[in-house]
């Protein structure tokens, strides 16, 4: 991939980081960097929005493993602590989507089987992730502010510059707060205007933390560059756009209150843009994928040489049992995920021969998942290639074939198509239900190679319709859990997959588990913290 920004950073600079949650992340540096020094030319802040940046893709400062951002003491494992592959893993392995073979890696028994706790090291591993690239956030905004660009003798266009950096940096820190809100509801909350380690951080009400990330997201609106105009993979206008319009579509879950009109209203603006599907689904997640440039709104760009981590897209290309190394592109498989029967019966021909987005290894595979932790029950995925849209090696192949070069898809037009149709179905205004129909078909005519034979009617455009259709387009994307949760089948018996609360058949569980618990030790260090009902 072509990773303007990890090369600048060099080997990445040490930002001075340190006001999350508790003591344990009060992370101060080991080094005689400061502030002053990192912050003293415009290059210095273009290295240290790179750091912010790469908090996404990289677990530390060295390649691989050695020198990890989160301490061992909350992740044992830094290969585990990356940022997608702990999101990616409470998202999927708790839904119908995806299963993890080897029950005995941290974290994992329980997320399937719903019966997790206030100390599961994933649980608790994305809870300090997040809040680490917050910190990374909220450092690089102070010291941007005008103030202290004026006391730097930083000015004309290298401080108007450094103020786009600036909205770059809020639009991580809102994205990461949104993901916390999702996640666990009532995190703590700190901004830039909390001075590093001089109070212990204050709970925010999921309520009002939606109402900060809605106002920090049209704060920076117009701050942000124009589509096309950045650096990849640096955000642009859409991508508030974008998130704002995934808010806005989950904001009854969020507040109480439906704001599916302005959903429609943010689709709208990224629909009046230069964007349009990329023709070939089985191309949005292979290692040329950044050229997509018409359907990527905000990608995690990995890169074999700068960003060798064993989370991220390594992990969902490695990951997916008994794929051998020649079709995904790698030294070869874990043995690891696998697909519920259940999620294969959204599509009705598994073999991707109809629709294309079935991509599934069915080699030595069993389709029902009889057992939980058995690598040959469920079939596999190929989703994820590390290989260009030619079939040739991936732009910066690793020769041992361990890292990756895919970036993963944050945002794209797919999700907005679909966020547009469930919205009007919801009865949001400002869109129709011809247009929502449109945008629908279109997803399923490139799905379907190009023919029309998968299109649907009008009568057939349901919200059910909508959630399996979300599946089968957004699968292995991170989404599934803050669907289900959205049409109220995430706990409950109205869609029971197999091992969901951990028997064969499914049943439902307590609605505690639409949250996350706030770690037990982040509880402790800080009394200003409740938490979630029911842990």
């Amino acid at each position: 991939m072509k990773l303007n920004y990890i090369k600048i950073a060099v080997a990445s600079v040490i930002v001075l980081m340190t006001n999350a949650c508790t003591d344990k992340l009060d992370l101060l540096p080991t080094n005689d960097i400061t502030a002053e020094t990192v912050y003293k030319t415009p290059l210095g802040y273009k290295q240290a929005l790179a750091k912010v940046y790469s908090a996404f893709a990289l677990t530390g400062n060295t390649g691989g493993t050695g020198s990890p951002d989160i301490p061992s003491q909350i992740i044992s494992d830094e290969g585990n602590s990356d940022f997608l592959r702990l999101y990616w893993n409470l998202q999927e392995l708790t839904t119908d989507e995806a299963s993890w073979t080897w029950q005995n890696d941290a974290g994992v028994k329980g997320l399937k089987e719903m019966s997790w706790s206030a100390i599961n090291p994933i649980i608790n591993g994305i809870y300090y992730r997040a809040f680490f690239q917050i910190t990374l956030c909220n450092d690089f905004i102070r010291q941007s502010s005008d103030e202290n660009l004026s006391k730097r003798g930083i000015s004309g266009t290298d401080a108007e510059n450094i103020r786009k950096y600036r909205a770059e940096a809020r639009f991580i820190r809102a994205y990461q707060y949104w993901v916390l809100m999702d996640l666990f509801g009532n995190p703590p909350f700190v901004t830039e205007n909390d001075a590093i380690g001089a109070t212990l951080p204050k709970q925010i009400q999921r309520k009002d933390l939606f109402t900060y990330i809605e106002t920090e997201l049209k704060a920076i609106e117009n701050d942000l560059i124009a589509q096309g105009q950045n650096e990849y993979p640096r955000a642009e206008k859409p991508a508030a756009w974008a998130l704002l319009a995934r808010l806005y579509l989950n904001a009854e879950v969020y507040t109480g209150t439906a704001k599916y009109t302005d959903a429609i209203t943010y689709v709208n603006k990224i629909k009046s843009a230069s964007f349009s599907l990329h023709p070939n689904y089985r191309e949005l997640t292979l290692a040329d994928n950044h050229l997509n440039k018409t359907e990527n709104i905000f990608m995690i760009a990995y890169d074999a040489t700068h960003t060798q981590n064993w989370g991220g897209t390594t992990y969902l290309t490695h990951g997916p049992a008994a794929v051998p190394g020649d079709i995904s592109g790698t030294s070869g498989n874990w043995g690891g995920l696998r697909h519920t029967n259940n999620f294969v019966d959204l599509f009705s021909d598994a073999s991707g021969n109809t629709d294309q987005r079935a991509q599934f290894y069915t080699v030595g595979q069993n389709r029902l998942m009889a057992e939980l932790y058995t690598g040959t029950d469920g079939y596999s995925s190929t989703k994820y290639r590390n290989k260009t849209r030619t079939g040739a090696k991936a732009p910066n192949a690793d020769p041992s074939g361990n890292w990756t070069d895919i970036d993963f898809p944050l945002f794209r037009l797919g999700e907005i198509n679909l966020i547009y149709a469930e919205a009007v179905l919801r009865g949001g205004t400002g869109g129709d239900l011809a247009t929502a129909l449109t945008y629908i078909n279109q997803l399923r005519t490139r799905a379907y190679g190009g023919k029309t034979t998968g299109n649907i009617t009008a009568s057939q455009l349901t919200l059910d319709f909508i959630l399996d259709e979300r599946g089968r387009e957004l699968y292995y994307e991170a989404h599934r859990r803050t669907d289900l949760i959205r049409y109220k089948k995430f706990t409950t018996n109205a869609y029971l997959w197999v091992w969901k609360g951990g028997i064969a058949n499914g049943r439902a569980v307590e609605d505690k588990y639409n949250l996350f618990p706030i770690p037990s030790n982040d509880l402790s260090s800080n009394p200003n913290l409740v938490q979630n009902q029911g842990y």
